[in-house]
């Protein structure tokens, strides 16, 4: 794997409020192996809107001033991604917390499960399922891609400035008034609809 994209000679102040869709195929060295992790295909593409944070830094950094029709080839160290794995990430929580009703939804929690947390600040962040017990559920709160790093293979189908409506409902959505419109994707990673 070798990072063909130079991340220092890019100017992100011209790339604000870009609406960029991709493809990509996102691979990783998991135990030795070169493992396929994720892919965003023309059917369902990643969307985003630049400068916005819903992508890696670096991700943004790379694709921001590429045209559509151009393919790119990088790689993101672990350091700039989701750091190193730290076995701390992963605690014990009362099962009483994911009881309700006196019952446990086993559809909803069991081993694996991504489950969506918040801590006592009001961030929210997602956690994994590792351990179901008597008492205790053990979840690891480790970005699943931690100690990770993250060769990017793709190619851009789209890149141009967002819409005043986009930029407007972009800013609905991350002030909690819904999403609405996220072009096929999760919410949280579609940047918006653009």
């Amino acid at each position: 794997m070798s990072n063909k994209t130079a991340f220092s000679t890019i100017n992100m102040d011209n790339n604000i409020n870009k609406c960029i869709a991709l493809t990509y195929s996102l691979y990783a060295n998991v135990e030795g192996e070169n493992e396929l992790l994720e892919v965003a295909s023309e059917k369902e593409p990643f969307r985003f809107v630049s400068g916005m944070g819903f992508a890696l830094p670096l991700f943004e950094e790379a694709v921001a001033n590429l045209a559509q029709g151009e393919e790119f080839d990088f790689v993101i160290p672990k350091d700039d991604a989701y750091g190193d794995y730290v076995e701390e990430r992963i605690v014990e929580l009362d099962k009483n917390i994911f009881m309700r009703d006196g019952k446990l939804d086993e559809k909803v929690i069991h081993v694996d499960a991504i489950i969506p947390l918040v801590n006592e600040d009001g961030n929210r962040f997602n956690g994994r399922i590792l351990e179901i017990g008597d008492k205790e559920v053990s979840v690891d709160l480790n970005h699943p891609y931690a100690g990770l790093d993250l060769h990017f293979v793709g190619k851009i189908l789209e890149n141009r400035d967002a819409t005043p409506q986009e930029m407007e409902q972009i800013m609905k959505m991350m002030s909690g008034e819904g999403c609405g419109g996220c072009g096929g994707g999760d919410c949280g990673g579609c940047g918006g609809g653009c």
